[in-house]
């Protein structure tokens, strides 16, 4: 393709893969993908238990594109210690995406991915403070390209297609997401490569791209939970990533591309199914310690809260227990100090004044950040 002509998609479904190469890559991932839901059925509340997982993903994703922020920093920021200038931003950027991820989990229990839905996830992502001029959830009406920094559409590497098209590719797009293809894991990682390839917003493509892997492979019904995170494996190959999207445009090379992404899928699975498991163990194992150590009727209600938010301040932590479970404020109070006691809780910032401690579990944020030290 001549750098300066805008790329046309291929017709979807494709009908020349070589499934002699992907067949038995199709079975390694399908195979390691049904293995982590079994264990993702097996969590009582994984919207609770694996919250740290997806704030993981929401980092991972972002770093992709270049943020720089960590769990820690994310989870340190929603708790209220605030951070200013450029590490503020990255790490709006990172909530927006979690928050577009717990959107789109709601959504799903009642529709299809759609376009407008797509653009709603857009709008999410992109209301921060860098996004204000990315035109948030709409499709582009501009020509844009792909290149080094600063260079022209001559001296670009990649020429998306033409806005005028773009609407017609991405109906296309969605009529096939509706289609069933000879397999949901060929057909997501084809789903995947040609939104990225159509490219049809102003910033923020590759995180919806990615945001959409676990939402599709849910609604094929391959998973129990829209949980399923591929950034991990795709920040560490990102060259390749990049390299292999890129194939696709200039040489039609879909095959490769699919057996990068179902080689992804099969390793990611793996390692979620360990940190799932190292999560859920946690998790069993904290139940027995905190009834012991406090010897309360709260204990499940006091360890999901921790679960789902572990850095907190403890102001925060006591109104949800008594919002949600007539918890009193005194209880959680003493339930706290116990827990710090016993350092199963550390104190990142004493309370002071009117200003409550901020808190953490350091072992929940270790897993979560694959400091497996359990």
């Amino acid at each position: 393709m001549n750098a300066m002509q805008s790329y046309t998609p291929d017709e979807l479904p494709l009908n020349y893969l070589d499934y002699r190469l992907l067949l038995p890559l199709v079975g390694q991932a399908n195979a390691a993908l049904a293995r982590y839901d079994g264990l993702l059925q097996g969590i009582p509340n994984p919207a609770v238990m694996l919250s740290p997982l997806t704030t993981q993903e929401a980092v991972l994703s972002s770093k992709i594109e270049g943020t720089q922020a960590t769990v820690d920093e994310v989870l340190e920021q929603e708790a209220g210690l605030l951070k200013e200038g450029e590490k503020y931003e990255d790490i709006q950027e990172i909530s927006n995406y979690r928050q577009a991820l717990f959107r789109a989990r709601d959504y799903l229990e009642t529709y299809p991915i759609r376009l407008g839905f797509v653009r709603e996830l857009h709008r999410i992502l992109m209301s921060s403070v860098r996004g204000q001029d990315k035109t948030p959830g709409e499709f582009r009406v501009d020509q844009n390209w792909i290149g080094k920094p600063g260079c022209t559409l001559e001296q670009a590497s990649f020429v998306p297609p033409n806005p005028l098209q773009l609407l017609d590719h991405l109906q296309a797009w969605e009529r096939y997401l509706d289609s069933d293809d000879a397999d949901f894991l060929l057909q997501t990682a084809v789903m995947h490569a040609q939104f990225e390839l159509l490219h049809p917003f102003k910033d923020g493509n590759g995180r919806i791209g990615r945001i959409l892997i676990p939402l599709f492979l849910y609604q094929k019904r391959a998973l129990s939970q829209p949980m399923f995170y591929l950034s991990e494996f795709l920040e560490g190959h990102r060259d390749e990533y990049y390299l292999r999207l890129k194939a696709i445009s200039s040489d039609g090379d879909w095959n490769g591309w699919i057996a990068f992404f179902l080689r992804a899928v099969a390793l990611q699975a793996a390692q979620n199914s360990q940190r799932v498991s190292d999560i859920r163990a946690l998790y069993d194992e904290m139940k027995f310690a905190i009834q012991e150590i406090t010897h309360s009727q709260y204990t499940v209600h006091l360890l999901d809260a921790i679960f789902s938010k572990p850095i907190f301040k403890t102001s925060d932590l006591a109104q949800k227990l008594t919002t949600e479970y007539s918890v009193h404020e005194k209880t959680t109070s003493g339930l706290l100090r116990q827990l710090k006691d016993a350092e199963i809780l550390r104190e990142i910032q004493p309370g002071s004044g009117r200003r409550a401690a901020t808190m953490c579990f350091p072992r929940l944020i270790n897993l979560a950040e694959g400091r497996n030290v359990l």
